[in-house]
């Protein structure tokens, strides 16, 4: 079995939920006692979501390069960024290591694929809904074309998970605001909504509504699985 390599801490609710997932997905895979290899930094995601906010990017990144070094050296095999929005310095932590990284939008991608969707909803921080890191990535890598919210409902989806979520907030009015930019999303054509934002998935889930989902830390914790576990 090969050492999964996590990048969390950003914020950490969300990497709870990979840790769970994994170890389930590896006891379901392998059976028996067996657990998941891991070796995981978690970062202070206080100073990295200011330097994020101030547009300081090449610091967060040299902060997270410096963190998947030290994931390396502890033997990781390769690397998740437990974080949609972090994706945008994954040139630089690349840059950085010598192990892979098991990028969030193509492990995404591949499931959209599989599940024949050709449009899809994008929710997650301003940064990935605006910026083209991530969007940009999903129509040119991958050939999926992608609609966000108009700018208010871009506005309620950041704030809901800066100012609530990330502190593990999860207000039953929240759940309402982003079922209706969910609704918005397929009127306009999107066949599947991506939970762009690893604390997204603590806050809807697919009973809330008819509408596809795709939990992000779901589909990156079940493709970890899968290349740590295959032979």
């Amino acid at each position: 079995m090969k050492t999964i390599g996590l990048l969390g801490g950003m914020s950490w609710e969300s990497t709870v939920g990979y840790y769970t997932l994994i170890n389930q997905g590896v006891k379901e895979a392998l059976g028996a006692l067996h657990s998941a290899k891991i070796a995981m930094v978690s970062v202070d995601f206080d100073p990295i979501a200011k330097l994020q906010h101030a547009g300081d990017w090449e610091e967060t990144g040299r902060l997270l390069a410096e963190a998947a070094r030290s994931i390396q050296a502890a033997g990781a095999d390769f690397l998740l960024i437990c974080t949609n929005t972090m994706h945008k310095v994954a040139p630089q932590i690349e840059a950085a290591i010598d192990i892979p990284i098991l990028h969030i939008a193509d492990a995404t991608a591949e499931v959209l694929i599989q599940r024949g969707v050709k449009t899809v909803g994008l929710l997650g921080t301003a940064f990935t809904m605006e910026q083209d890191f991530y969007r940009g990535r999903l129509v040119e890598k991958h050939g999926i074309d992608v609609l966000v919210p108009n700018e208010e409902g871009r506005k309620t989806v950041h704030d809901i998970i800066y100012h609530e979520l990330c502190l593990g907030n999860q207000k039953p009015e929240s759940k309402e605001k982003y079922l209706r930019i969910i609704d918005e999303l397929a009127s306009r054509g999107a066949e599947a909504v991506i939970l762009g934002c690893t604390e997204i998935g603590m806050l809807v889930k697919q009973e809330d509504t008819e509408v596809m989902l795709l939990d992000t830390t779901a589909v990156h914790a079940a493709k970890a699985v899968e290349l740590a576990t295959q032979d």
